[in-house]
């Protein structure tokens, strides 16, 4: 791993704050509220080819890695994005960009990898059902074969951007679990197109992060070409492990960058908010817990950094993306409730957003995995036996 502050990251992280610097606190509480998608922000993300950081240039792409696009999130979100910094990049440049650019047809690649790169396309990740969650390997949306093309039947839920994407990678079972030897065997993924008929969206009330909805997704009788298919049939499980650790990175990223961004703003309302005469941030109650929850998000960076770094290399990383993931949110949690309890009673009001950015982070230790899932990957590498 090399540290140097190269001038591709000089520029990813200036940027990155130029466009949270348009795009700040003031916006997202008002698309908040509003529950509107920023389709300004996004659009900026693709100018600035944020969308395509980890597309090939052969299509349009910087040809860059999860190290760059990590620093991109953390710095969105630090500088004044929160959520969306991570939110708006994670599932289409990340996820989708990935499972294309490693598994992909070429048919596939040249019809959706630029299309990513411009911001033109956007997708959804079809994961998580009702009756499996955590437990991918329980999901039940069917895929039957039928000639030249596969019929898709099941039920979605938590699925964000369905109300708005262009395409989805749907994650089916093209063999049922009890008829395999493993239960990573008999998963299949595909591409759906969202104009669908027989695709049905609901978006899902839920309590932050409505700058973007997420939703149940009904598939009745849903046809798609067989050259849909992403990878090989009944062998999906891998593609979608290398697209769940670009996730588990970015939302190291969100962890560390919400918890930074609340931490400085509460930095500087310590400065400045004045208490038995002097500023409240002379007092140590004040100042220790934020500081100490600064340094272990610093501390946090460095292991996302690292993997980053091993994931680009094409190394195994999922102990490492585990390990960042976690420390990351507990530390990004860690940073708001002190930042919350910094500004007092003034925390609570949405005029300082304090308490929106307590609503987002509080999001990322139930997604997209949990931490307990997540501490139960990392106390496995470790030795323990496996409690699931």
């Amino acid at each position: 791993m090399n540290f140097e502050d190269t001038q591709e990251r000089k520029l990813i992280r200036q940027t990155a704050t130029e466009i949270a610097d348009r795009y700040g606190p003031e916006h997202w509480r008002e698309k908040e509220e509003a529950g509107e998608f920023s389709s300004e922000f996004w659009d900026e993300l693709g100018e600035a080819g944020f969308h395509g950081l980890l597309v090939p240039e052969e299509y349009d792409g910087a040809g860059m890695g999860m190290e760059e696009m990590g620093l991109a999130m953390e710095t969105l979100c630090a500088e004044g994005c929160g959520m969306a910094g991570t939110w708006y990049l994670v599932l289409t440049a990340g996820m989708a960009a990935v499972g294309l650019r490693e598994y992909g047809t070429d048919e596939q690649k040249e019809r959706y990898l630029t299309d990513i790169a411009t911001g033109e396309r956007n997708f959804s990740i079809g994961i998580t059902e009702p009756e499996a969650g955590t437990n991918t390997l329980n999901v039940a949306t069917r895929a039957e074969r039928n000639g030249d093309e596969y019929v898709l039947n099941g039920k979605k839920a938590w699925i964000t951007f369905a109300d708005r994407a262009d395409n989805m990678i749907l994650v089916t079972r093209t063999t049922p679990r009890e008829d395999v030897e493993r239960g990573t065997d008999g998963i299949s993924l595909f591409v759906v197109d969202m104009d669908d008929p027989n695709v049905d969206v609901s978006p899902i009330p839920k309590h932050a992060i409505n700058y973007s909805k997420s939703c149940e997704v009904f598939l009745e009788d849903v046809r798609v070409p067989a050259a849909n298919l992403l990878g090989d049939e009944d062998d999906g499980w891998w593609v979608l492990v290398d697209m769940l650790n670009p996730e588990r990175i970015g939302f190291a990223a969100a962890g560390t960058g919400i918890g930074k961004l609340a931490a400085n703003a509460a930095i500087e309302y310590a400065n400045d908010r004045e208490i038995f005469g002097s500023p409240i941030g002379t007092h140590q109650a004040v100042s220790f817990p934020i500081t100490e929850a600064y340094a272990k998000m610093e501390t946090a960076a460095l292991m996302r950094e690292k993997a980053a770094w091993l994931y680009d290399q094409g190394e195994d990383c999922g102990y490492e993306t585990n390990v960042a993931k976690a420390t990351a949110v507990d530390a990004g949690i860690e940073a708001v409730k002190h930042a919350m309890q910094a500004f007092g009673g003034w925390g609570y009001a949405k005029e300082y957003d304090v308490e929106r950015w307590w609503r987002e982070v509080n999001l990322t230790r139930l997604a997209p995995v949990s931490q307990q899932m997540a501490y139960n990957h990392i106390g496995q590498q470790l030795g323990f036996p496996r409690s699931y």
